[in-house]
Protein backbone atom coordinates (compact mmCIF):
# COMPACT_ATOMS: atom_id res chain seq x y z
CA UNK A 1 0.00 0.00 0.00
CA UNK A 2 1.27 3.33 -0.54
CA UNK A 3 2.07 5.88 1.88
CA UNK A 4 4.28 9.20 2.15
CA UNK A 5 6.62 9.94 4.92
CA UNK A 6 7.37 13.84 5.38
CA UNK A 7 10.84 15.34 6.46
CA UNK A 8 13.22 17.72 6.06
CA UNK A 9 14.62 18.42 2.04
CA UNK A 10 18.04 18.34 2.22
CA UNK A 11 19.11 18.15 -1.32
CA UNK A 12 17.00 18.45 -4.94
CA UNK A 13 16.22 16.00 -7.06
CA UNK A 14 14.69 12.65 -7.36
CA UNK A 15 15.88 9.35 -6.25
CA UNK A 16 13.85 6.11 -7.27
CA UNK A 17 15.07 3.01 -5.74
CA UNK A 18 14.91 -0.24 -3.69
CA UNK A 19 15.42 0.67 0.40
CA UNK A 20 18.27 -0.79 1.99
CA UNK A 21 17.65 -0.50 5.90
CA UNK A 22 20.98 0.28 7.72
CA UNK A 23 21.54 -2.60 10.21
CA UNK A 24 21.61 -1.67 14.26
CA UNK A 25 25.02 -2.93 14.34
CA UNK A 26 27.93 -1.11 15.90
CA UNK A 27 30.05 -2.66 13.82
CA UNK A 28 31.33 -0.51 10.65
CA UNK A 29 30.07 -2.67 7.68
CA UNK A 30 30.80 -1.96 4.18
CA UNK A 31 28.37 -1.91 1.15
CA UNK A 32 29.61 -2.76 -2.11
CA UNK A 33 28.36 -5.16 -4.91
CA UNK A 34 30.24 -8.03 -5.55
CA UNK A 35 30.35 -10.22 -8.97
CA UNK A 36 28.61 -13.36 -9.86
CA UNK A 37 31.80 -15.25 -9.63
CA UNK A 38 32.34 -13.98 -6.04
CA UNK A 39 29.07 -15.14 -4.42
CA UNK A 40 30.26 -18.72 -3.26
CA UNK A 41 32.98 -17.22 -1.75
CA UNK A 42 30.72 -14.18 0.26
CA UNK A 43 28.16 -16.97 1.54
CA UNK A 44 31.15 -19.04 2.67
CA UNK A 45 32.52 -16.02 4.31
CA UNK A 46 29.31 -15.76 6.34
CA UNK A 47 29.67 -19.25 7.18
CA UNK A 48 32.77 -19.35 8.38
CA UNK A 49 32.15 -16.13 10.55
CA UNK A 50 29.05 -17.94 11.97
CA UNK A 51 30.77 -21.18 12.94
CA UNK A 52 33.77 -19.01 14.41
CA UNK A 53 31.03 -17.66 17.07
CA UNK A 54 29.31 -20.99 17.45
CA UNK A 55 32.53 -22.34 18.74
CA UNK A 56 32.75 -19.49 20.86
CA UNK A 57 29.51 -20.26 22.48
CA UNK A 58 30.42 -23.57 22.65
CA UNK A 59 33.75 -23.16 24.49
CA UNK A 60 32.01 -21.21 27.10
CA UNK A 61 29.06 -23.19 27.84
CA UNK A 62 31.78 -25.91 28.82
CA UNK A 63 33.08 -23.16 30.96
CA UNK A 64 29.62 -22.52 32.44
CA UNK A 65 29.18 -26.44 32.96
CA UNK A 66 32.58 -26.65 34.62
CA UNK A 67 31.59 -24.11 37.36
CA UNK A 68 28.36 -25.81 38.67
CA UNK A 69 25.07 -24.36 39.28
CA UNK A 70 26.62 -22.56 42.16
CA UNK A 71 28.72 -20.39 40.52
CA UNK A 72 27.35 -19.84 37.53
CA UNK A 73 23.35 -18.59 37.62
CA UNK A 74 21.16 -20.55 35.50
CA UNK A 75 20.21 -17.19 33.15
CA UNK A 76 23.63 -17.46 31.90
CA UNK A 77 23.40 -20.88 30.45
CA UNK A 78 20.08 -20.04 28.99
CA UNK A 79 21.40 -16.73 27.29
CA UNK A 80 24.00 -18.73 25.48
CA UNK A 81 21.62 -21.37 24.83
CA UNK A 82 19.21 -18.93 23.01
CA UNK A 83 22.60 -17.30 21.43
CA UNK A 84 23.45 -20.67 19.63
CA UNK A 85 20.11 -21.64 18.61
CA UNK A 86 19.74 -18.22 17.00
CA UNK A 87 23.43 -18.94 15.31
CA UNK A 88 22.04 -22.50 14.05
CA UNK A 89 18.68 -21.03 12.47
CA UNK A 90 18.74 -22.03 8.79
CA UNK A 91 16.92 -18.69 8.24
CA UNK A 92 19.72 -16.50 8.54
CA UNK A 93 22.13 -17.86 6.36
CA UNK A 94 19.16 -18.52 3.79
CA UNK A 95 18.70 -15.15 3.90
CA UNK A 96 22.25 -14.41 3.47
CA UNK A 97 21.99 -16.32 0.25
CA UNK A 98 19.15 -14.32 -1.16
CA UNK A 99 20.96 -11.09 -0.65
CA UNK A 100 24.30 -12.52 -1.98
CA UNK A 101 22.63 -14.28 -5.07
CA UNK A 102 19.72 -11.90 -5.96
CA UNK A 103 21.22 -8.77 -4.92
CA UNK A 104 24.53 -9.03 -5.16
CA UNK A 105 25.09 -7.95 -1.89
CA UNK A 106 28.89 -8.25 -0.52
CA UNK A 107 28.52 -10.60 2.73
CA UNK A 108 28.45 -8.16 5.48
CA UNK A 109 25.74 -6.01 3.75
CA UNK A 110 24.00 -9.74 3.59
CA UNK A 111 24.00 -10.20 7.01
CA UNK A 112 22.87 -6.53 8.11
CA UNK A 113 19.91 -6.93 5.66
CA UNK A 114 18.97 -10.35 6.87
CA UNK A 115 19.05 -9.04 10.35
CA UNK A 116 16.49 -5.81 9.83
CA UNK A 117 14.65 -8.56 8.17
CA UNK A 118 14.44 -10.84 10.79
CA UNK A 119 14.44 -8.03 13.54
CA UNK A 120 11.00 -6.57 11.89
CA UNK A 121 9.75 -10.37 12.42
CA UNK A 122 10.78 -10.21 15.69
CA UNK A 123 8.90 -6.78 16.64
CA UNK A 124 5.55 -7.99 14.80
CA UNK A 125 5.41 -10.87 17.67
CA UNK A 126 2.52 -10.60 20.33
CA UNK A 127 4.52 -12.49 23.08
CA UNK A 128 6.77 -9.91 24.86
CA UNK A 129 9.35 -12.84 26.12
CA UNK A 130 9.62 -13.14 22.31
CA UNK A 131 10.21 -9.64 20.81
CA UNK A 132 13.01 -9.00 23.61
CA UNK A 133 14.88 -11.60 21.80
CA UNK A 134 15.27 -9.06 18.86
CA UNK A 135 18.41 -7.89 21.40
CA UNK A 136 20.12 -11.08 21.77
CA UNK A 137 19.76 -11.72 17.41
CA UNK A 138 21.33 -8.43 17.21
CA UNK A 139 24.08 -9.22 19.56
CA UNK A 140 24.71 -12.32 17.98
CA UNK A 141 25.01 -10.36 14.34
CA UNK A 142 27.59 -8.30 15.51
CA UNK A 143 29.43 -11.28 16.74
CA UNK A 144 29.23 -12.92 13.48
CA UNK A 145 30.21 -9.30 11.57
CA UNK A 146 33.40 -8.97 14.29
CA UNK A 147 34.52 -12.61 13.02
CA UNK A 148 34.66 -12.15 9.57
CA UNK A 149 36.24 -8.40 9.81
CA UNK A 150 38.83 -10.34 11.90
CA UNK A 151 39.16 -12.86 9.06
CA UNK A 152 39.80 -9.66 6.10
CA UNK A 153 42.08 -7.85 8.15
CA UNK A 154 44.03 -10.90 8.42
CA UNK A 155 44.28 -11.29 4.91
CA UNK A 156 44.66 -9.06 2.04
CA UNK A 157 41.79 -7.35 1.41
CA UNK A 158 40.41 -4.26 3.21
CA UNK A 159 36.67 -3.86 4.63
CA UNK A 160 37.04 -0.18 3.31
CA UNK A 161 38.13 -0.73 0.04
CA UNK A 162 35.78 -2.67 -1.98
CA UNK A 163 37.30 -3.78 -5.60
CA UNK A 164 33.92 -3.88 -7.08
CA UNK A 165 31.66 -0.50 -6.71
CA UNK A 166 29.02 -0.12 -9.00
CA UNK A 167 27.11 3.11 -9.45
CA UNK A 168 23.41 2.99 -9.38
CA UNK A 169 22.00 5.24 -12.31
CA UNK A 170 18.63 3.40 -13.35
CA UNK A 171 16.74 5.21 -16.55
CA UNK A 172 13.17 2.78 -16.59
CA UNK A 173 12.04 0.87 -13.70
CA UNK A 174 13.96 -2.65 -14.90
CA UNK A 175 16.77 -1.17 -14.23
CA UNK A 176 16.02 0.28 -11.42
CA UNK A 177 15.11 -2.39 -9.95
CA UNK A 178 18.74 -4.45 -10.41
CA UNK A 179 20.78 -2.01 -9.37
CA UNK A 180 19.14 1.43 -7.77
CA UNK A 181 19.32 1.09 -4.09
CA UNK A 182 17.95 4.01 -1.61
CA UNK A 183 19.86 4.47 1.96
CA UNK A 184 17.30 4.42 5.38
CA UNK A 185 19.04 4.64 8.56
CA UNK A 186 17.94 6.04 12.10
CA UNK A 187 20.90 8.51 11.77
CA UNK A 188 24.34 8.21 9.93
CA UNK A 189 27.65 10.01 11.10
CA UNK A 190 29.89 12.11 8.95
CA UNK A 191 32.17 9.27 8.56
CA UNK A 192 29.13 6.51 7.81
CA UNK A 193 28.70 8.71 4.64
CA UNK A 194 32.26 8.43 3.31
CA UNK A 195 31.57 4.97 3.03
CA UNK A 196 28.66 5.76 0.86
CA UNK A 197 30.69 8.58 -1.30
CA UNK A 198 31.53 5.69 -3.71
CA UNK A 199 28.12 5.78 -5.80
CA UNK A 200 26.46 2.42 -4.51
CA UNK A 201 23.10 5.18 -3.27
CA UNK A 202 21.05 6.35 -5.48
CA UNK A 203 19.81 8.49 -2.17
CA UNK A 204 18.95 8.19 1.52
CA UNK A 205 16.44 9.23 4.01
CA UNK A 206 17.30 9.31 7.96
CA UNK A 207 14.70 9.85 10.78
CA UNK A 208 16.85 12.53 12.61
CA UNK A 209 19.07 15.37 11.20
CA UNK A 210 18.52 19.14 10.33
CA UNK A 211 18.92 20.62 7.20
CA UNK A 212 22.69 21.82 8.03
CA UNK A 213 23.45 18.92 10.08
CA UNK A 214 26.79 17.48 8.71
CA UNK A 215 25.43 14.28 7.48
CA UNK A 216 22.94 16.71 5.42
CA UNK A 217 26.55 18.76 4.16
CA UNK A 218 28.04 15.69 2.81
CA UNK A 219 24.81 14.24 1.14
CA UNK A 220 24.90 17.78 -0.56
CA UNK A 221 28.63 17.02 -1.38
CA UNK A 222 27.54 13.51 -3.11
CA UNK A 223 24.54 15.37 -5.37
CA UNK A 224 22.22 12.94 -4.32
CA UNK A 225 18.74 13.38 -3.05
CA UNK A 226 17.93 12.90 0.28
CA UNK A 227 15.37 13.98 3.08
CA UNK A 228 16.43 13.96 7.02
CA UNK A 229 14.08 14.33 10.05
CA UNK A 230 11.43 11.37 8.86
CA UNK A 231 11.00 10.39 12.45
CA UNK A 232 9.98 7.21 11.88
CA UNK A 233 11.36 6.01 8.72
CA UNK A 234 13.17 3.12 9.56
CA UNK A 235 10.49 1.63 11.49
CA UNK A 236 7.83 1.81 8.63
CA UNK A 237 9.96 1.44 5.52
CA UNK A 238 10.56 -2.52 5.27
CA UNK A 239 13.96 -3.94 3.27
CA UNK A 240 13.68 -3.82 -0.32
CA UNK A 241 10.17 -1.88 -0.65
CA UNK A 242 10.14 0.41 -3.83
CA UNK A 243 11.14 3.98 -2.18
CA UNK A 244 10.54 7.69 -4.12
CA UNK A 245 12.74 10.26 -2.68
CA UNK A 246 11.37 13.90 -3.61
CA UNK A 247 14.09 16.02 -2.45
CA UNK A 248 12.55 18.92 -3.51
CA UNK A 249 9.82 18.74 -1.20
CA UNK A 250 11.25 16.86 1.43
CA UNK A 251 8.78 13.87 1.04
CA UNK A 252 9.44 9.74 0.65
CA UNK A 253 6.77 7.85 -0.79
CA UNK A 254 6.78 4.24 0.31
CA UNK A 255 5.63 1.69 -2.32
CA UNK A 256 4.48 3.63 -4.94
CA UNK A 257 1.63 2.70 -7.97
CA UNK A 258 2.74 2.21 -11.46
CA UNK A 259 1.06 6.03 -12.34
CA UNK A 260 2.48 7.64 -8.97
CA UNK A 261 6.21 6.11 -10.44
CA UNK A 262 5.74 7.12 -13.84
CA UNK A 263 5.24 10.53 -12.43
CA UNK A 264 8.30 11.22 -10.92
CA UNK A 265 10.62 8.87 -13.39
CA UNK A 266 9.10 12.24 -15.74
CA UNK A 267 10.53 14.41 -12.80
CA UNK A 268 13.72 12.69 -12.14
CA UNK A 269 14.55 13.41 -15.85
CA UNK A 270 13.41 16.62 -16.30
CA UNK A 271 15.52 17.40 -13.37
CA UNK A 272 18.30 15.85 -15.30
CA UNK A 273 17.61 17.77 -17.79
CA UNK A 274 17.70 21.16 -15.85
CA UNK A 275 21.20 19.96 -14.71
CA UNK A 276 22.37 19.23 -18.05
CA UNK A 277 22.24 22.98 -19.12
CA UNK A 278 23.86 24.08 -15.94
CA UNK A 279 27.00 22.43 -17.57
CA UNK A 280 27.18 24.80 -20.40
CA UNK A 281 27.82 27.53 -18.01
CA UNK A 282 31.02 26.04 -16.70
CA UNK A 283 33.71 28.05 -18.26
CA UNK A 284 32.07 31.19 -18.26
CA UNK A 285 33.13 33.45 -15.84
CA UNK A 286 31.24 34.55 -12.73
CA UNK A 287 30.64 38.03 -13.10
CA UNK A 288 27.79 39.63 -12.48
CA UNK A 289 25.98 42.37 -15.29
CA UNK A 290 27.43 45.73 -13.80
CA UNK A 291 30.72 44.36 -14.38
CA UNK A 292 31.63 42.41 -10.25
CA UNK A 293 33.66 38.87 -10.65
CA UNK A 294 32.67 37.17 -8.05
CA UNK A 295 34.91 34.01 -6.98
CA UNK A 296 32.95 30.75 -6.89
CA UNK A 297 34.62 28.36 -4.58
CA UNK A 298 34.29 24.57 -4.03
CA UNK A 299 33.95 22.74 -0.35
CA UNK A 300 35.54 19.03 -0.64
CA UNK A 301 35.67 16.53 2.22
CA UNK A 302 38.45 14.48 0.62
CA UNK A 303 41.54 14.73 -1.58
CA UNK A 304 40.05 12.93 -4.09
CA UNK A 305 36.90 15.61 -4.24
CA UNK A 306 38.98 18.10 -5.81
CA UNK A 307 38.15 16.80 -9.36
CA UNK A 308 34.66 17.47 -8.96
CA UNK A 309 35.55 20.86 -8.06
CA UNK A 310 37.72 21.15 -11.38
CA UNK A 311 34.81 19.74 -13.32
CA UNK A 312 32.29 22.07 -11.80
CA UNK A 313 34.37 25.24 -12.67
CA UNK A 314 35.47 26.08 -9.74
CA UNK A 315 38.11 29.11 -9.06
CA UNK A 316 39.79 27.06 -6.01
CA UNK A 317 39.24 25.57 -2.97
CA UNK A 318 37.33 27.60 -0.30
CA UNK A 319 36.95 24.99 2.23
CA UNK A 320 39.26 21.87 2.72
CA UNK A 321 37.33 19.71 5.87
CA UNK A 322 39.87 18.35 6.67
CA UNK A 323 38.82 16.46 9.89
CA UNK A 324 37.48 13.37 7.55
CA UNK A 325 40.73 12.38 7.58
CA UNK A 326 40.43 11.56 11.15
CA UNK A 327 37.36 10.19 11.51
CA UNK A 328 36.19 6.28 11.63
CA UNK A 329 39.68 5.14 12.70
CA UNK A 330 39.09 4.14 15.86
CA UNK A 331 41.34 6.82 17.90
CA UNK A 332 44.57 6.45 14.94
CA UNK A 333 45.29 9.76 14.07
CA UNK A 334 46.41 10.19 10.63
CA UNK A 335 50.53 10.98 10.85
CA UNK A 336 52.36 13.72 9.30
CA UNK A 337 53.30 11.97 6.48
CA UNK A 338 49.68 10.80 5.87
CA UNK A 339 48.15 14.25 5.97
CA UNK A 340 50.63 16.00 4.22
CA UNK A 341 50.46 13.33 1.47
CA UNK A 342 46.77 13.95 1.24
CA UNK A 343 46.57 17.93 1.32
CA UNK A 344 49.45 17.42 -1.52
CA UNK A 345 46.91 15.45 -3.42
CA UNK A 346 44.04 17.91 -3.09
CA UNK A 347 46.23 21.03 -4.28
CA UNK A 348 47.91 19.08 -7.22
CA UNK A 349 44.56 18.01 -8.39
CA UNK A 350 43.24 21.80 -8.58
CA UNK A 351 45.94 22.89 -11.35
CA UNK A 352 47.53 25.72 -9.62
CA UNK A 353 44.01 26.99 -7.99
CA UNK A 354 43.92 27.85 -4.52
CA UNK A 355 43.04 25.31 -1.86
CA UNK A 356 41.67 26.18 1.76
CA UNK A 357 42.42 23.62 4.21
CA UNK A 358 40.56 24.24 7.20
CA UNK A 359 42.19 22.85 10.59
CA UNK A 360 40.43 20.04 12.02
CA UNK A 361 37.12 20.79 13.13
CA UNK A 362 35.97 17.64 14.99
CA UNK A 363 33.12 17.71 17.73
CA UNK A 364 29.54 18.03 17.94
CA UNK A 365 27.55 16.04 15.25
CA UNK A 366 31.21 15.32 13.94
CA UNK A 367 32.53 12.55 16.51
CA UNK A 368 36.09 10.91 15.64
CA UNK A 369 34.60 7.48 15.51
CA UNK A 370 30.65 6.08 14.76
CA UNK A 371 31.60 4.76 18.55
CA UNK A 372 31.64 7.95 20.18
CA UNK A 373 28.51 9.17 21.05
CA UNK A 374 27.69 12.75 22.02
CA UNK A 375 26.18 12.01 24.63
CA UNK A 376 29.28 11.98 26.64
CA UNK A 377 28.76 15.76 27.07
CA UNK A 378 26.37 17.35 28.44
CA UNK A 379 25.92 20.06 25.38
CA UNK A 380 28.80 18.83 22.78
CA UNK A 381 28.01 21.72 20.41
CA UNK A 382 29.72 24.17 23.15
CA UNK A 383 32.61 21.70 24.33
CA UNK A 384 35.93 20.74 23.12
CA UNK A 385 35.38 21.29 19.62
CA UNK A 386 37.67 22.37 16.69
CA UNK A 387 40.49 25.03 17.46
CA UNK A 388 39.67 24.16 21.51
CA UNK A 389 40.65 20.44 20.49
CA UNK A 390 43.30 21.31 18.49
CA UNK A 391 45.34 23.60 21.41
CA UNK A 392 44.20 20.91 24.29
CA UNK A 393 46.74 18.43 22.13
CA UNK A 394 49.20 20.60 20.63
CA UNK A 395 51.01 17.65 19.45
CA UNK A 396 48.64 16.83 17.65
CA UNK A 397 48.24 20.08 16.04
CA UNK A 398 51.59 20.85 15.27
CA UNK A 399 51.71 17.65 13.42
CA UNK A 400 48.44 19.38 11.13
CA UNK A 401 50.43 22.79 10.72
CA UNK A 402 53.59 20.90 9.51
CA UNK A 403 51.60 19.16 6.99
CA UNK A 404 49.71 21.88 5.66
CA UNK A 405 52.75 23.76 5.11
CA UNK A 406 54.97 21.08 4.05
CA UNK A 407 51.51 20.97 1.11
CA UNK A 408 51.67 24.74 0.86
CA UNK A 409 55.39 23.94 -1.43
CA UNK A 410 53.36 22.63 -3.84
CA UNK A 411 51.13 25.23 -4.79
CA UNK A 412 48.65 27.92 -3.29
CA UNK A 413 47.28 26.98 0.00
CA UNK A 414 45.64 29.18 2.57
CA UNK A 415 45.10 27.91 6.19
CA UNK A 416 41.31 27.95 8.00
CA UNK A 417 41.12 28.30 11.62
CA UNK A 418 37.18 27.20 13.42
CA UNK A 419 35.40 28.09 15.73
CA UNK A 420 37.58 30.73 17.22
CA UNK A 421 36.36 33.43 20.24
CA UNK A 422 39.84 34.32 22.21
CA UNK A 423 42.60 36.44 21.79
CA UNK A 424 44.65 34.07 23.68
CA UNK A 425 43.08 31.33 21.10
CA UNK A 426 44.72 33.06 17.91
CA UNK A 427 47.56 34.36 19.99
CA UNK A 428 48.23 30.39 20.56
CA UNK A 429 47.45 29.11 16.95
CA UNK A 430 49.75 31.60 15.51
CA UNK A 431 52.42 30.57 17.97
CA UNK A 432 52.36 26.68 17.26
CA UNK A 433 52.15 27.99 13.57
CA UNK A 434 55.15 29.71 13.44
CA UNK A 435 56.72 26.84 15.55
CA UNK A 436 55.87 24.86 12.53
CA UNK A 437 57.95 26.79 10.37
CA UNK A 438 60.78 27.08 12.48
CA UNK A 439 60.76 23.08 13.04
CA UNK A 440 60.47 22.30 9.14
CA UNK A 441 63.23 25.41 8.55
CA UNK A 442 65.72 24.25 10.72
CA UNK A 443 65.20 20.04 9.45
CA UNK A 444 65.18 21.56 5.74
CA UNK A 445 62.07 20.34 4.74
CA UNK A 446 60.60 22.42 1.63
CA UNK A 447 57.11 24.64 2.80
CA UNK A 448 55.43 27.29 1.32
CA UNK A 449 54.05 30.44 2.15
CA UNK A 450 50.30 30.23 3.83
CA UNK A 451 47.76 32.71 3.90
CA UNK A 452 46.10 32.53 7.63
CA UNK A 453 42.38 32.82 7.96
CA UNK A 454 39.87 32.92 10.71
CA UNK A 455 36.10 31.37 10.56
CA UNK A 456 33.61 34.18 12.53
CA UNK A 457 30.93 31.04 13.44
CA UNK A 458 30.74 32.68 16.78
CA UNK A 459 28.94 35.85 17.66
CA UNK A 460 31.31 36.82 19.84
CA UNK A 461 34.17 36.79 16.90
CA UNK A 462 31.70 38.58 14.64
CA UNK A 463 31.39 41.27 17.21
CA UNK A 464 35.36 41.74 17.47
CA UNK A 465 35.92 42.37 13.63
CA UNK A 466 38.70 44.71 14.31
CA UNK A 467 40.51 42.53 16.47
CA UNK A 468 40.60 39.27 14.22
CA UNK A 469 41.67 41.45 11.04
CA UNK A 470 44.76 42.75 12.98
CA UNK A 471 45.97 39.30 13.13
CA UNK A 472 44.34 37.28 9.62
CA UNK A 473 44.60 37.85 6.46
CA UNK A 474 41.19 37.18 5.50
CA UNK A 475 37.81 35.89 7.03
CA UNK A 476 35.46 33.43 6.25
CA UNK A 477 32.31 32.80 7.52
CA UNK A 478 30.87 29.66 8.56
CA UNK A 479 27.23 30.63 8.44
CA UNK A 480 25.68 27.00 9.45
CA UNK A 481 27.24 27.30 13.36
CA UNK A 482 26.54 30.90 13.03
CA UNK A 483 23.06 30.78 12.81
CA UNK A 484 23.58 27.92 15.66
CA UNK A 485 25.34 29.53 17.92
CA UNK A 486 23.26 33.46 17.59
CA UNK A 487 19.99 31.47 17.49
CA UNK A 488 20.47 29.12 20.32
CA UNK A 489 19.13 26.74 17.90
CA UNK A 490 20.90 22.75 17.32
CA UNK A 491 21.08 22.22 13.71
CA UNK A 492 21.18 18.63 14.13
CA UNK A 493 17.95 18.58 16.01
CA UNK A 494 14.35 18.14 13.59
CA UNK A 495 12.51 19.40 16.31
CA UNK A 496 13.79 23.02 16.12
CA UNK A 497 14.82 22.92 12.69
CA UNK A 498 11.85 25.18 11.96
CA UNK A 499 13.22 27.92 14.04
CA UNK A 500 16.87 27.52 12.22
CA UNK A 501 16.54 30.44 10.68
CA UNK A 502 19.03 32.14 8.26
CA UNK A 503 17.20 35.01 7.41
CA UNK A 504 16.88 35.68 11.18
CA UNK A 505 17.68 40.02 11.24
CA UNK A 506 20.31 39.24 13.95
CA UNK A 507 22.11 36.49 11.63
CA UNK A 508 22.13 39.26 8.62
CA UNK A 509 23.46 41.66 10.77
CA UNK A 510 26.33 39.66 11.49
CA UNK A 511 26.74 38.77 8.08
CA UNK A 512 26.75 42.15 6.72
CA UNK A 513 28.76 43.59 9.84
CA UNK A 514 31.80 41.18 8.82
CA UNK A 515 31.19 41.59 4.91
CA UNK A 516 31.32 45.64 5.49
CA UNK A 517 34.29 45.46 7.66
CA UNK A 518 36.63 43.15 5.85
CA UNK A 519 35.64 45.25 2.73
CA UNK A 520 36.69 48.33 4.69
CA UNK A 521 39.98 46.87 5.37
CA UNK A 522 40.63 45.56 1.96
CA UNK A 523 40.42 41.96 3.53
CA UNK A 524 38.81 39.35 1.72
CA UNK A 525 35.96 37.78 3.24
CA UNK A 526 33.99 34.79 2.11
CA UNK A 527 30.93 32.54 3.32
CA UNK A 528 31.52 28.90 3.63
CA UNK A 529 28.45 27.62 5.23
CA UNK A 530 24.93 26.29 3.62
CA UNK A 531 24.12 30.11 2.56
CA UNK A 532 26.31 29.95 0.19
CA UNK A 533 25.17 27.39 -2.01
CA UNK A 534 21.41 28.36 -1.75
CA UNK A 535 20.62 30.08 -4.83
CA UNK A 536 17.76 31.95 -2.65
CA UNK A 537 20.51 33.96 -0.93
CA UNK A 538 22.78 34.76 -4.07
CA UNK A 539 21.18 38.34 -4.99
CA UNK A 540 20.99 39.36 -1.34
CA UNK A 541 24.68 38.27 -0.60
CA UNK A 542 26.14 40.20 -3.81
CA UNK A 543 23.98 43.47 -2.66
CA UNK A 544 25.50 43.05 0.95
CA UNK A 545 28.52 43.23 -1.21
CA UNK A 546 30.08 39.68 -0.91
CA UNK A 547 32.31 38.65 -3.66
CA UNK A 548 33.31 35.19 -2.45
CA UNK A 549 31.29 32.11 -2.10
CA UNK A 550 32.35 28.61 -1.38
CA UNK A 551 30.07 25.73 -1.92
CA UNK A 552 29.95 22.11 -2.50
CA UNK A 553 31.00 21.49 -6.32
CA UNK A 554 27.24 20.54 -7.53
CA UNK A 555 26.06 23.91 -6.38
CA UNK A 556 28.48 26.14 -7.87
CA UNK A 557 27.17 26.02 -11.80
CA UNK A 558 23.43 27.26 -10.07
CA UNK A 559 24.65 29.59 -8.11
CA UNK A 560 26.79 30.93 -11.56
CA UNK A 561 23.78 31.19 -13.61
CA UNK A 562 21.98 33.55 -10.25
CA UNK A 563 25.03 35.82 -10.55
CA UNK A 564 25.31 35.96 -14.16
CA UNK A 565 21.58 36.94 -14.38
CA UNK A 566 22.23 39.52 -11.11
CA UNK A 567 23.21 43.72 -11.38
CA UNK A 568 24.96 44.07 -8.40
CA UNK A 569 24.78 47.89 -7.78
CA UNK A 570 21.26 48.06 -8.37
CA UNK A 571 20.48 45.39 -6.02
CA UNK A 572 22.32 46.72 -2.87
CA UNK A 573 20.22 49.34 -2.15
CA UNK A 574 17.03 46.43 -2.06
CA UNK A 575 20.00 44.20 0.38
CA UNK A 576 19.76 46.93 2.57
CA UNK A 577 16.28 47.25 3.21
CA UNK A 578 16.31 43.89 3.70
CA UNK A 579 18.91 43.74 6.38
CA UNK A 580 16.79 46.53 8.54
CA UNK A 581 13.44 44.84 8.00
CA UNK A 582 12.15 43.36 10.78
CA UNK A 583 11.07 40.60 8.60
CA UNK A 584 13.24 39.92 6.02
CA UNK A 585 11.92 36.96 4.64
CA UNK A 586 8.86 39.40 3.23
CA UNK A 587 11.20 41.05 1.07
CA UNK A 588 13.11 38.39 -0.66
CA UNK A 589 10.82 37.69 -3.32
CA UNK A 590 10.58 41.26 -4.22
Amino acid sequence: MTFSIHGLAVTRGIAIGRAVLVASSRVDVAHYFIEPDQVDGEINRVRRGRNAVIKEIQRLQQSVEALGPKEAPPELKALLDVHLMLLQDEEIIGGVKHWVRERLYNAEWALTSQLEVMARQFDEMEDEYLRERKADLEQITEKVLRAMQEEMQGGSASLYMPAALHAAGPTDADAADKTALVLVAHELSPSDMLQFKQGVFTGFITDVGGKTSHTAIVARSMDIPAVVGARSASQLVRQDDWIIIDGNAGVVIVDPSPIILAEYQYKQREHELARSRLVRLRDTPAITLDGEPVDLLANIEMPEDAAAAVRAGAAGVGLFRSEFLFMGRQGHLPDEEEQYQAYRRAVEGMNGLPVTIRTVDIGADKPMDSSAQEGKHLNPALGLRAIRWSLADPAMFLTQLRAILRAAAHGPVKMLVPMLAHLSEIRQTLSLLEQARVELHREGRPQGAVQVGAMIEIPAAALMLKTFLRYFDYLSIGTNDLIQYTLAIDRADESVAHLYDPLHPAVLRLVADTIAEGRAQGKEVSVCGEMAGDVGMTRLLLGLGLRSFSMHPAQILAVKQEVLRADAAKIAPWARQVLESETPSALMGS
